[in-house]
């Protein structure tokens, strides 16, 4: 019996999203990500990867390249909307689902099981169409014999297309792929393929079986090989949940510089935080792993009293933790951050913390020594990119704040383009707003 597997892929899912909630930019170049000196792209849309911005790069090179791009900051909770919307229609038509991630799925549709080519092109269609009618949101499928044929077809249909691969052309396609596309193959598999001249699939697939096992182990070679046969058995089965995210790197030389050891700690917590995002999750403990010159490990946690998803307090627990688990000076040959207790949603402290209560200082001679000083209030400071509601206009979003005004954009994916209007930042019918808003359902 013919086996169809097929994959589900978000075309550029964060700021595909946000050209869908706001719709004023949804044919311009949009960059998702840390809006810092030191912020990483999390998405980039096809317009901006048009000038050459993509995903995590720094934020800042993203910009010199895409100077036309409107940069917002990343919003968990809409993306996760989003996809549970498109991963609820593919379960209705697909029995049996494997989810990957925020924006990927495999499915293995028993009515598809020893169907013509012809047959799931069609279901391919009708999958891509009813997602993007029903959500709003551009899709990719691959089809072919098995999960890597499914993913690097769906891959070569970007953007918003879709690709099957008949039975008995699985060859034909892998071909000419770099090795680097087969699952398996990182950056040291890569490099010892190369050394013997090994560049491409159809080249490892010609390597005898004794030769590709020798060169990389007995298991991992016969993986590939079979991969490169286009020989693929992986199940096609739900991914248990993952209880953290991480990242981590490690040195060609020690440092022991904490100027450069602070430097490296957040940029893994941003990788760590990417990785959070595009799983729609929150975090309330973060943890920094240290491994000095003599392999000793040391690792350092710190724990919130609700889960978050902002990059602010994440990375600054991870840079103090830095500061306790190292002595200066310490030889130092990796470095890793990890986000763990990990929630779908995240709950906004109770309290204000006391360094964030606005100070209230009385005058030096008041005029009526009965009376009480006049609290200082401090009002919301906008950034771009926030959700905002105003009685008149409804829902909007911040197009750009500073010198005392913020301008607004009334829209939602409802609503088609809206208009924008410009208010003093200390206006108290503006009010902070539900990004879910912003998808009108």
């Amino acid at each position: 019996m013919r086996r169809w597997v097929l994959h589900v892929d978000m075309d550029a899912f964060f700021a595909s999203v946000e050209q869908l909630t706001r719709p004023t930019v949804g044919d311009r170049a949009v960059l998702v990500g840390g809006l810092g000196p030191r912020g990483t792209v999390a998405g980039a849309s096809y317009q901006a990867r048009a000038y050459g911005a993509r995903s995590a790069m720094p934020m800042a090179e993203a910009r010199r390249r895409c100077p036309v791009a409107v940069v917002l900051p990343p919003r968990g909770a809409v993306y996760q909307a989003v996809s549970r919307r498109v991963f609820e229609i593919v379960r209705e038509v697909s029995d049996v689902v494997g989810q990957v991630s925020i924006d990927e799925a495999f499915l293995e549709p028993v009515e598809l099981a020893d169907a013509s080519t012809a047959e799931v092109e069609r279901f391919a269609a009708l999958l891509r169409e009813r997602v993007h009618r029903e959500v709003g949101v551009p899709a990719s499928v691959g089809a072919g014999s098995g999960k890597q044929l499914a993913k690097i077809a769906s891959g070569l249909a970007k953007p918003d297309g879709a690709l099957v691969v008949p039975p008995g052309q699985e060859l034909e396609l892998l071909t000419g792929l770099p090795v680097r596309k087969l699952w398996g193959v990182g950056p040291v598999t890569e490099s010892k393929l190369h050394r013997i001249g090994v560049y491409s699939v159809g080249e490892l697939a010609a390597l005898r079986l004794g030769d590709a096992t020798a060169l990389l182990g007995q298991a991992h070679g016969a993986e590939l090989h079979r991969l490169a046969h286009g020989i693929d058995d992986h199940p096609v089965a739900e991914r248990a949940e993952a209880k953290q995210v991480s990242a981590e790197t490690t040195f060609d030389v020690d440092i022991t510089e904490p100027v450069r050891l602070a430097f490296e700690v957040d940029g893994m917590a941003e990788h760590a935080h990417r990785r959070l995002v595009s799983s729609g999750r929150a975090a309330r403990t973060v943890t920094v792993k240290v491994r000095d010159a003599d392999f000793t490990t040391i690792s350092r946690a710190e724990t919130f009293a609700t889960a978050t998803s902002d990059l602010g307090p994440l990375g600054a627990a991870a840079r103090r933790l830095i500061g306790v688990a190292v002595p200066p000076g310490t030889p130092i040959r990796l470095v890793g951050v990890s986000f763990s207790g990990l929630a779908t949603s995240e709950q906004e402290a109770l309290f204000d913390s006391p360094s964030r209560e606005p100070e209230v200082v009385p005058d030096a001679e008041p005029a009526d020594p009965v009376a009480e000083p006049a609290p200082v209030v401090a009002h919301q400071s906008w950034r771009a990119g926030d959700d905002v509601f105003h009685p008149d206009g409804g829902h909007g979003w911040v197009q750009g704040a500073g010198l005392g005004r913020v301008t607004v954009r009334f829209e939602t994916a409802a609503t088609g383009r809206g208009r924008a209007r410009t208010f003093r930042e200390d206006d108290p019918s503006l009010a902070p707003a539900d990004p879910l808003h912003s998808l009108g359902w």
